[in-house]
């Protein structure tokens, strides 16, 4: 038996992940069901550290590197708790030497072969297949990524989604950094073509995530009719190096 794997997918900051994944897990709470935080990044957003208030936290693992004391989330805490859900932020962060994985998507691996439902969150440029787009259209180094089998792996993939226009004007509020950053974020990464491309992205991969759904559906109900609902991709490569990226996207 392994848990269930339920991700939170967004196209950039602010759209509302972390949100939506307290908000289900507060009224999953109220239902009865024993849900905790492994961890959740709030980024000083108050309603979204109002929402985490709700639930019960596992303690953070203080770890020192290079004399400098960090913290990261309590996988044996995690472990030993033995919650029926844990909620669990940034699917794609790299965990600082000393962890027993080296990423926080390999913890979530480890939590799941335990029998723990997982709800994770994460933004589309962190899929490996996807980051090589996103630094192209943005001009942004995606440093921190997750393999596309992953995402792949997950039995829902919820988006949460919000207009490029209505993510701007958060920004301008103040609701997502403080307005200090607000302009320069704007003017660089927040840059309405940049969002519209990675709200694009977000949402083919949560069609792809839907058309594998539907094939599981048909083979378990032995539907043998062609039900022609997905398009299909031819990709036409080179011998050049970019064909690498070619052949990955187009798999996805």
């Amino acid at each position: 038996m392994r848990g269930t794997f339920k991700l939170f997918l967004g196209y950039a900051p602010g759209v509302g992940k972390t949100y939506s994944m307290l908000s289900e897990a507060i009224r999953r709470h109220q239902r009865g069901e024993d849900i905790v935080i492994g961890v959740v990044e709030t980024h000083g957003r108050p309603r979204t550290a109002e929402l985490a208030d709700q639930l019960e936290q596992i303690p953070r693992r203080r770890i020192e590197y290079k004399g400098v004391v960090f913290e990261e989330m309590d996988l044996d805490g995690i472990l030993t708790r033995r919650p029926q859900i844990v909620l669990i932020d940034e699917l794609a962060h790299t965990n600082i030497e000393g962890s027993r994985h080296r990423k926080r998507y390999e913890d979530v691996l480890e939590v799941l072969a335990a029998n723990i439902d997982v709800l994770a969150t994460m933004n589309v440029q962190h899929i490996e297949s996807v980051a090589p787009t996103v630094q192209s259209v943005t001009g942004v180094m995606i440093r921190e990524t997750v393999p596309d089998w992953l995402v792949q792996r997950a039995d829902e993939i919820v988006m949460a989604d919000l207009t490029p226009e209505a993510l701007q004007t958060r920004m301008r509020r103040g609701d997502i950094y403080g307005t200090a950053r607000a302009e320069k974020a704007l003017a660089n990464f927040f840059r309405r073509g940049n969002l519209i491309a990675l709200r694009e992205l977000a949402l083919q991969h949560v069609t792809k995530a839907v058309d594998r759904t539907l094939t599981a559906y048909m083979d378990a109900k032995r539907i043998e009719a062609h039900w022609a609902v997905r398009e299909r991709v031819a990709v036409c490569i080179s011998s050049n190096s970019s064909s690498q990226m070619l052949i990955a996207r187009g798999r996805v």
